[in-house]
Parts: structure tokens; sequence; C-alpha cells
């Protein structure tokens, strides 16, 4: 399992966020399990509550995470979204921002969610939203020797549109999680 810690944009407000860590491992060349640790005061952000396990679109305008996977050898890449709520979104793209469409999967994501928190008011900078994703991966982004990088992100938010965005590594400028140097792990497997 490797484990990592995500920071916020230069540009972004941490508030009431202490932490966000992401672990991953591999459960065999196609499957990825990715869990997000987000510690803090979880009352003071919107986080989207329960509903049914469904694919929809522009979960990023709220709080929600991200795994993007690219081959070292290709442009293409995947971006996954995973909502708090439960509801997932995959797109496939043919290069940096271009050509996106729904992304074929061999099985939807699973997701587990869960908390932990102080169980009293005012919120606590120790409570934690967990959230796990299993991700069985589409050819030809089953990990090979040559391995796959991976891009881990999360969009937090605070109040009515203002946003936070966290990520492994942040390109210069805005942020921007489809930029390649956001994609700052690598995975092997043999």
């Amino acid at each position: 399992m490797t484990s990592v810690q995500l920071t916020a944009h230069p540009d972004s407000p941490a508030g009431p966020v202490r932490s966000l860590e992401a672990q991953v491992r591999t459960l065999g060349p196609a499957v990825l399990s990715v869990q997000f640790i987000l510690t803090g005061e979880l009352g003071r952000l919107r986080i989207p509550i329960a509903g049914p396990a469904v694919r929809t679109e522009e979960l990023w305008r709220h709080t929600c995470f991200e795994a993007f996977v690219r081959r070292e050898d290709a442009a293409e890449y995947l971006e996954f979204n995973f909502a708090p709520s439960g509801a997932w979104q995959a797109y496939r793209f043919g290069s940096y921002r271009a050509a996106r469409e729904l992304a074929e999967l061999p099985a939807p994501p699973h997701l587990t969610v869960g908390y932990r928190e102080s169980g009293g008011a005012p919120a606590r900078a120790d409570d934690a939203l967990l959230l796990e994703a299993i991700i069985v991966l589409p050819t030809p982004f089953a990990l090979t020797p040559r391995g796959v990088r991976l891009g881990l992100s999360a969009v937090v938010e605070q109040a009515p549109r203002v946003l936070s965005y966290w990520a492994l590594g942040h390109a210069p400028g805005r942020a921007d999680f489809h930029h390649p140097d956001a994609a700052a792990l690598t995975l092997e497997w043999t």
C-alpha cells in the first residue's frame, strides 16, 4: 500500500480541512483500491448526502474525490470522480483535455463511505470522511510492467460555490488535475 498526502492548491483556502490523505494499493493487474481520508471540521463542509450509486455528471461542482490513470507510453488517460453520496463518473480522454467520452468499464466502481465524527457540536478538527473506491481498469489501462501514472485529487466544497482544490501534485497556474504533472504517483505491477 502507498500512502500520500494531498495538498491544497496555492490559490485555494484550506478552510476547515486539516489534512487529506490517499492510500493506493493494487488488488491485481486490473484492479486498484484508492482510499481518501479527509480530516477536519466536517460540519463546516458541504458533503453530498448518501444516495444511489449511479453514474452522474458534474460531480466536481461539489465535494468529490478524483483519480486520473495514465499509461506511461500513451497520451490517453482515464478520469474517475467519486462523490460521498455514492455517485460516480468515469471518462476517457484521447489526450490532454481532448476527445472526452464516457469510459466503458468492465464493472462499475465499488464505493464505500464512512465517517468518524466527534458526535457533538461544534465540529472538531479530527472528524474524518473516508471514501474507498475499488476500480476495475479497462484494457489497455490495466497495470503492466511499464506501469501507470496516477493523479489523485479532490474538490472540497466549504460553502455554496466556494471550492478548494487538493492534489498529489499541482501544475503551475490555476488548479488543473488533468495536467500531466498532476499524475505524480507511478504504480508498477509485476
